[in-house]
């Protein structure tokens, strides 16, 4: 921006504006401003010379004129891209129990596509009701250029063919052995360079922690908040996760990301936080939101209490109309402008919360969103479940909308742990969990299935621990799920026992391959596949450090592991129709029917077509059949202390064993394929062996 006295003059002439678009945009004359406040009696545009002053240069009142509804607008001649600027808001509470004045607050604009001030802000200045002006984040004018689709389209992989790999920005580069520059470690730009990693490894898309701006101060004990489910702003990329320091460049080097992963046939999915936000309860901080009208953003008792159920203090008010256009109009910034392919909403069943919390079958926020056509190609994935007891996993209340299954995640890890009565539960799961989908096909293709998430315990910790080990948190190990259905195998953490190690990696296998090759879409933590530990803290959102950060080094690195899941993924791409839904529904078919081709399964136990779902019951096997020519596919997981010989199906030609958890040499490069012309086959305790009929498997090769 120019100097002080030359932006005086240059800002002298003014215009009322238009309340659309929202935020700040570039306009022939200059820039306009609109921002919702519909409580508000009067504002002060406030604009800055520099980033980090502690004082406005000028500023500029906003009245009645320039109000259009319950928007607030104005058009400065002169300004332009990088003018910073913010707003305080005089306003009279929607309910009179409103007693508390932020007028004196200097708040950022809702709609920021930028955000600058973090070497001065402080977040002790946003409490109470003194002005923070000194210590004031602020809001930068940005360009609103359009994502590149035509050089960029997106890859549009169907739910089918889907592989999610859940990751954070910045701990995925952070560490000293991930190669990079260091001003490109834990940012956008040194993700971009590793994109032949995840491309090599055989995933379709990535699902990104937070990547919008969130307030990482917001955590105790002097520690970090880390995760970045804390928002600050909904339209904003995160300032830690840029190369360098000039705000504008975020978005350039986000949508120098996504543009890299399209081009390698990589979707990119975002993890969005509208269901609750940094501002914590009425004692919390005043940054945007709140000022601009807390009793329309916050639910809130007729006392003025926040009513929570994320567990951080207040819940947005999604479903009213004002507050789901801002939400839509977050949502098509990051998906028109920035490119990406979806979004996967924390919390999400929370935003189908109407007024005192009660829950809505037809949520409108989720009706508009599935009826938005800028919206209308792109992955959309939720939590069913919220902090305040609700779950809706079966019955979501949204078409479009996948869930992540946490029913198959619990499932999974009771078979394998050998729990009883865990056999005819994992049995759905196999099949892609129509008894719990009630059969909706809509719903089945778009079931995520996963063992580990950022959330909870990494893979190599679930067969490690039994118990939690979060004491680095602050919190006494209070914090954190107690629930984990882990299991150490008999020493709790890391261990030189030579036999318990094997144990250990062959559950890893697992319970991998069973993710794998269940219908449904696989979600994989990042660095599960190279065995990645935080020491058995299960809850490590305030962890910025290596216990949460991806590794890199072989010496670091389960390079056995990541051949392993470099095999599966490919075995499940060369042949999607042998791990689908729909072939799997099929248990049965009709004599009439046998003479086709179709595709069914049938269930086996350790005899042929005696399944066995007891309770004290350890072991599944199952075949996928040609219609009456024979098996195409055998599958058997064996989660018994022993091992179990198990009877084979007639194959519809000589079988060949692809996977072999018990086997030290499964994923080694070249090796000779291993055909098997017995009846039965020995799988040793807590095991799973996969074969598919050779002239099947001569489609391709397995070896990564």
């Amino acid at each position: 921006m120019p100097p002080a006295s030359q932006l005086k003059k240059q800002i002298q002439k003014t215009h009322l504006g238009n309340a659309w678009p929202l935020g700040s945009s570039i306009t022939p004359r200059g820039v306009n401003f609109s921002v919702l406040a519909p409580y508000a009696t009067a504002i002060e545009l406030l604009l800055f010379e520099h980033a980090n002053d502690e004082k406005a240069a000028t500023i500029i009142n906003l009245n009645n004129e320039n109000r259009s509804g319950d928007y607030w607008h104005i058009e400065v001649e002169g300004l332009r891209e990088g003018s910073s600027y913010a707003y305080r808001v005089k306003s009279q509470g929607q309910y009179n129990h409103q007693t508390r004045n932020y007028s004196s607050k200097v708040l950022i604009d809702p709609c920021s596509r930028a955000i600058s001030g973090w070497d001065v802000y402080q977040r002790d200045s946003t409490m109470g009701e003194s002005g923070n002006q000194k210590t004031c984040l602020k809001s930068i004018v940005s360009e609103r250029d359009s994502f590149d689709f035509d050089s960029h389209p997106r890859p549009r992989h169907p739910w089918t063919k889907t592989v999610i790999y859940e990751l954070h920005v910045g701990g995925f580069t952070s560490n000293n052995d991930s190669g990079l520059e260091d001003n490109k470690k834990g940012t956008f730009l040194g993700l971009k360079e590793k994109i032949p990693y995840l491309k090599d490894l055989g995933i379709t898309t990535i699902e990104l922690l937070p990547v919008y701006s969130f307030d990482p101060s917001d955590a105790p004990f002097g520690l970090t908040n880390y995760w970045g489910y804390s928002p600050l702003n909904w339209f904003t990329p995160h300032h830690q996760y840029i190369a360098g320091k000039d705000p504008l460049d975020a978005r350039k080097q986000f949508r120098n990301l996504v543009a890299s992963c399209h081009d390698a046939g990589i979707e990119v999915l975002i993890d969005v936080v509208y269901n609750h936000t940094t501002e914590g309860n009425k004692e919390g901080p005043i940054i945007s939101w709140r000022g601009f009208g807390e009793e329309l953003f916050y639910y809130q008792d007729k006392d003025g209490n926040y009513l929570d159920v994320s567990g951080c203090g207040n819940s947005i008010a999604g479903n009213r109309p004002l507050v789901r256009e801002l939400i839509l109009e977050s949502m098509r910034c990051w998906a028109t402008e920035l490119g990406v392919d979806g979004f996967r909403f924390d919390l999400g069943i929370a935003l189908s919360r109407g007024e005192e919390l009660i829950p809505l079958e037809k949520p409108p926020l989720f009706e508009q969103i599935e009826a938005d056509p800028k919206l209308s190609d792109l992955k959309l994935v939720s939590e069913p479940w919220d902090c305040g007891g609700l779950y809706r996993l079966s019955d979501f209340p949204a078409n479009r909308i996948g869930t992540w299954n946490g029913q198959f995640r619990d499932n999974l890890r009771k078979f394998w742990k050998g729990d009883k009565n865990s056999t005819w539960l994992l049995k759905d799961n196999l099949r892609g969990s129509p008894e719990l989908y009630k059969g909706d096909q809509n719903r089945l293709q778009r079931s995520i299935n996963f063992i580990t998430a950022h959330d909870g315990f990494t893979l190599n910790d679930l067969v490690s621990f039994n118990i939690k080990h979060n004491l680095s948190n602050g919190e006494d190990n209070r914090d954190g799920e107690n629930h984990n259905n882990s299991w150490n195998h008999g020493i709790e953490g890391p261990t030189t026992d030579q036999a318990l190690i094997a144990l250990r990696n062959r559950q890893k296998k697992n319970l991998l391959a069973t993710t794998i090759f269940s219908p449904g879409v696989p979600m994989l933590l990042m660095g599960d596949e190279v065995s990645r530990s935080q020491g058995g803290n299960n809850n490590t959102w305030c962890q910025n450090n290596p216990l949460s950060w991806m590794i890199w080094g072989p010496d670091k690195c389960d390079v056995s592991l990541h051949l392993f899941v470099k095999k599966l993924l490919k075995i499940r791409s060369q042949f999607p129709e042998l791990f689908s839904y729909q072939n799997l529904l099929k248990e049965d078919l009709l004599d009439e029917q046998k003479s086709s081709n179709q595709l069914w399964i049938q269930w086996h136990g350790v005899k042929l077509g005696k399944p066995d779902w007891s309770s004290w019951s350890h072991t599944i096997s199952y075949s996928v059949n040609k219609g009456s020519q024979g098996a195409l596919m055998w599958m058997g997981l064996n989660a018994y202390t022993q091992a179990m010989h198990f009877e084979l199906p007639k194959p519809i030609t000589p079988w060949e064993r692809i996977i072999n958890t018990a086997s030290s040499s499964d994923q080694i490069p070249n090796k000779k394929r291993e055909e098997f012309s017995q009846s039965t086959v020995e799988l040793e305790s807590y095991s799973l062996t996969l074969m598919i009929t050779n002239e099947y498997a001569s489609r391709s090769s397995f070896n990564p």
